[in-house]
């Protein structure tokens, strides 16, 4: 267990996990879903978001990469989470979801982990219709049945599904790691802004940093 009081420890590897947040074709890939939804074209998405597929393509995804890759070899356990309902119609998704028009049908090519880095077929995957994945999942639960108390993260949105993610993870008792460029959102000043709103809530590092802790470099 955990004894001293501080967010700043590095974590213990085999109690810990990594969990990737919504990193699924629906709003990673230009002709993901969430951008049909709006009436565009992979073209279309690319120029309206420019910044934030172009901070993917080059900083973020292969950031992910680095992170699964190393804490695979760590035998951290690494977790999934995406936007996916459990109908085709997403009638149980959640009123935010459906006010916000958000509907990625179950075992759809949009509720797909991105190929980049796709879960090995015993790692666990959490669908999700909340913005935190701690309201419409049992990955509490889960984390609890794994001895986990320090969860790394990773993902979109940063002022989003990762801002309601870290809160709720730092009130449920867990020591959290937010690995800064490994995450996105749709602006640099959101980003800059969310991390600077959820600082007291986690340690954030850059993938270097956390990878020098690991002492995979």
């Amino acid at each position: 267990m955990i004894d001293t009081l501080s967010r700043e420890i590095a974590v213990v590897p085999n109690r810990s996990a990594l969990l990737f947040i919504d990193v699924q074709n629906y709003n990673v890939r230009s002709d993901g879903g969430e951008y049909k939804d709006e009436g565009l074209t992979p073209e279309q998405a690319e120029k309206k978001y420019a910044y934030f597929f172009k901070r993917l393509k080059e900083i973020v995804i292969p950031n992910m990469q680095r992170l699964q890759k190393s804490c695979r070899r760590k035998g951290i356990e690494v977790l999934y989470t995406t936007i996916e309902s459990m109908t085709a119609d997403g009638r149980d998704r959640s009123l935010d979801y459906k006010i916000s028009g958000f509907n990625v049908p179950k075992d759809s090519w949009d509720a797909r982990v991105i190929e980049a880095i796709q879960p090995l077929e015993d790692e666990m995957q959490f669908p999700k219709t909340s913005s935190s994945v701690f309201i419409s999942t049992n990955l509490h639960y889960i984390l609890g049945n794994l001895r986990v108390e320090f969860l790394i993260v990773s993902g979109l949105l940063t002022d989003q599904c990762i801002s309601s993610a870290v809160r709720d993870a730092c009130d449920l008792g867990y020591l959290v790691t937010l690995v800064t460029d490994a995450c996105a959102t749709y602006s640099r000043e959101r980003h800059d802004s969310s991390l600077e709103h959820i600082k007291g809530y986690c340690r954030q590092r850059i993938t270097e940093e956390f990878l020098a802790e690991l002492k995979v470099l």
